[in-house]
């Protein structure tokens, strides 16, 4: 960012104070490409794409070229005493590993993950026959009906029963 009054950044820049942490603790290489993008954001030169659901709001930044690293942020008003209308509010910083980064900045912000529906539900749980292993019964003696000596026939009879 330079000092010229046309280079004037478009919107302000804050931290979540782990968010500053996770910069901190950072692989150096990533570091500086967080900071060169944040910069970018800041001057509206890059766009984060937007986030769904439970972090529906915020953007996310890729930020090296293996994906491994991502910025969750948040465009919001800036406060009062501030030059700009607007701020980039950062969230976390932190690996996309294991959605490490997505359950971080939702802790942050006090999302609770949303219960989920029916059908949601239904696909990721296990059939209640796959738990329940029970041992296929073996075949006894045939079934007699009461007043006969000799076992129901198990195939109907062709023809008229006399």
């Amino acid at each position: 960012m330079t000092g010229s009054p046309e280079a004037r950044p478009a919107f302000g820049l804050s931290f979540d104070p782990r968010a500053l942490t996770d910069l901190l603790q950072a692989p150096e290489d990533i570091r500086d490409l967080a900071l060169a993008q944040l910069q970018d954001v800041v001057n509206a030169r890059l766009f984060g794409s937007k986030l769904e659901r439970d972090l529906a709001g915020c953007r996310k930044l890729y930020v090296d070229h293996r994906n491994e690293w991502r910025i969750v942020y948040a465009q919001r008003p800036a406060p009062a005493n501030s030059t700009h209308r607007t701020e980039i509010h950062v969230v976390a910083i932190r690996p996309r590993a294991r959605h490490d980064v997505y359950d971080t900045a939702r802790a942050r912000l006090g999302i609770t993950r949303r219960p989920t529906g029916a059908r949601a539900h239904a696909a990721r749980s296990r059939s209640p026959q796959l738990a329940a292993h029970q041992p296929i019964p073996k075949p006894g003696p045939p079934h007699t009906l009461p007043g006969r000596t000799h076992p129901a026939p198990t195939t109907p009879l062709k023809g008229p029963i006399r």
